[in-house]
C-alpha cells in the first residue's frame, strides 16, 4: 500500500518541541512517510539554530527555507510571511505531499497554510482553537479556517474550533506533543547535565546548590515599542532578587530588537553576577532544567503548557498568553518590578503541588500519527482518499 506523505514545516525554535514526538511517530508509522521542512528563524543562529538538534534526533531534513527579513518590526513580519508563501509554494510543488502540517500560531505559520491550501493540498493544523493575546490569536484562527484536519491540544480548544464552524468529525483532541517530552522528563531516572559546560552561554558562573530561576520573555507584538522597557522591568526584578538565573534569548517577533538591546544594555551597565544568558537548548535538556528550577518567569507558552504538567511554578508577565487556559501553577502579573518579585516569592513557596493534565497525558505523538493515517483527508471538500 502506498504510504501517505506527510510534510511538516518547522518555522521556529519552540515549534520543534511542539511537534518532535509526532514527527517520530510519523517516521515510525508503517502507513506514513515523513517529509520535513525547516524554515524561518529555526535556521538562524542568533535565535538558536534548531537544525543541529533536529538532525541529532535522527530526522532527515528534506528542504530548508530561508525567509526571515531583518528588522523585527510588524512590516518585517508581514514581508517574511509573504516570502514564506512564495518559497513554501515551490517546496510543496516539488515534494508533492499528501498532507501538510502547520504548527500552532507563530506569525509565519500562516505562510505554510496559504501555500498548501491554495494548491489543494490537505492542511493539518496542530494546536488550533486556543486563545491568547498578540497577533498569534488571529494567525491561529486563520490557520484553523484554512485547515482540513484539526489536531487540538485540549477539550476547551476542541469546542472552540467546532464553534468556529469546523466539522467535528475532523476535530480531534490529541493533546500537545510537547507534553510527551515532559512525561519523559518526569520518568527519567538520571538526566544530569551541566548547562554551562554543554551550552556555554554568556555571563556569570552560577552556584545552583540553593536553587535557581529560569526566564524566557518575548516581546508582545501588540506593544512591541515597549519591548525594551518591559524586559528591563524583569531584569531589575531578577537582579534585585539575586538568585541564580538562566535567561533565554527572545524569539524573532516584532520588538525582539528592543528586548535584545534591553538585555545587552542592562548586562553592560550592571554586570549581573546571578544571570547566565543562553540562546537555546535541546527540548529534553530544557525541560529537565525547568523541572529542577524553583520558578519560570516571563511570557512563554511553556509556562502554560509543559510547566502545568511538570508542576513548575510560573510567573506569567503581561498579556502575551492572555486567556489561554492555564493551571494552578501560573500566576499573572503586569510589567512591574515589585509585582514580579513578590510573585516569584509566592510561587516558589508552592513548588511541588502544582501538576495538572490540561494539554495532554504524554501520548500525543502516537495519536497524531494514527489520526494522519486513519482520517480521510479532505481539501476544499474534495475527497483525496
Amino acid at each position: 500500500m502506498k504510504k501517505r506523505k506527510i510534510c511538516a514545516v518547522v518555522t521556529a525554535r519552540p515549534s520543534y518541541s511542539r511537534i518532535k514526538t509526532a514527527l517520530k511517530a510519523i517516521q515510525e508509522h508503517p502507513e506514513l512517510e515523513l517529509q520535513l521542512v525547516v524554515a524561518g528563524s529555526a535556521l538562524l543562529g542568533r535565535y538558536g539554530n534548531a537544525v543541529n538538534v533536529i538532525e541529532k534526533d535522527g530526522f532527515k531534513i528534506d528542504e530548508k527555507v530561508f525567509m526571515v527579513l531583518e528588522g523585527e518590526s510588524p512590516m518585517a513580519m508581514a514581508k517574511t510571511t509573504g516570502l514564506g508563501v512564495m518559497e513554501l509554494s515551490n517546496v510543496f510543488y516539488n515534494l508533492k505531499p499528501d498532507a501538510v502540517i502547520t504548527i500552532a500560531d507563530r506569525f509565519e505559520t500562516i505562510a505554510t497554510s496559504i501555500a498548501a491550501a491554495y494548491q489543494n493540498i490537505p492542511l493539518v493544523h496542530i494546536q488550533g482553537g486556543e486563545v491568547t493575546g498578540n497577533i498569534d490569536e488571529k494567525v491561529r484562527h486563520a490557520n484553523t479556517k484554512l485547515a482540513d484536519l484539526h489536531l487540538v491540544a485540549s477539550e476547551d480548544a476542541k469546542e472552540r474550533v467546532i464553534k468556529l464552524g469546523e466539522d467535528e468529525d475532523y476535530v480531534i483532541n490529541t493533546g500537545c506533543p510537547s507534553i510527551d517530552i515532559a512525561k519523559e522528563v518526569l520518568a527519567a531516572v538520571d538526566h544530569s547535565f551541566n548547562p554551562i559546560e554543554k551550552y556555554g552561554g554568556v555571563g556569570a558562573d552560577l552556584d545552583l546548590s540553593n536553587g535557581y530561576l529560569v526566564v524566557m520573555q518575548h516581546p508582545e507584538t501588540s506593544r512591541y515599542k515597549s519591548a525594551r522597557e518591559d524586559v528591563l522591568c524583569t531584569l531589575k526584578a531578577i537582579h534585585e532578587l539575586n538568585m541564580p538565573t538562566f535567561w533565554f534569548w527572545p524569539n524573532v517577533d516584532a520588538g525582539s530588537d528592543g528586548t535584545s538591546s534591553g538585555i545587552r544594555h542592562f548586562r553592560e551597565v550592571n554586570d549581573p553576577k546571578n544571570i547566565r544568558f543562553f540562546k537555546n537548548m535541546e527540548p529534553n535538556d530544557f525541560l529537565h532544567l525547568l523541572k529542577d528550577s524553583d520558578c519560570l518567569i516571563g511570557n512563554s507558552s511553556v509556562g502554560i503548557r509543559e510547566c502545568s504538567f511538570i508542576g513548575v511554578p510560573t510567573v506569567n508577565i503581561g498579556t502575551r498568553q492572555n486567556r489561554r487556559k492555564r493551571g494552578k501553577n501560573v500566576v499573572d502579573v503586569a510589567y512591574d518590578t515589585e509585582q514580579i518579585k513578590e510573585a516569584i516569592h509566592e510561587r516558589i513557596a508552592k513548588k511541588g503541588r502544582l501538576s495538572e493534565e490540561i494539554y495532554g497525558d504524554g501520548n500525543s505523538g502516537k495519536r497524531i500519527a494514527d489520526a494522519l493515517a486513519n482520517t480521510k483527508l479532505i481539501a476544499h471538500k474534495t475527497i483525496m482518499y
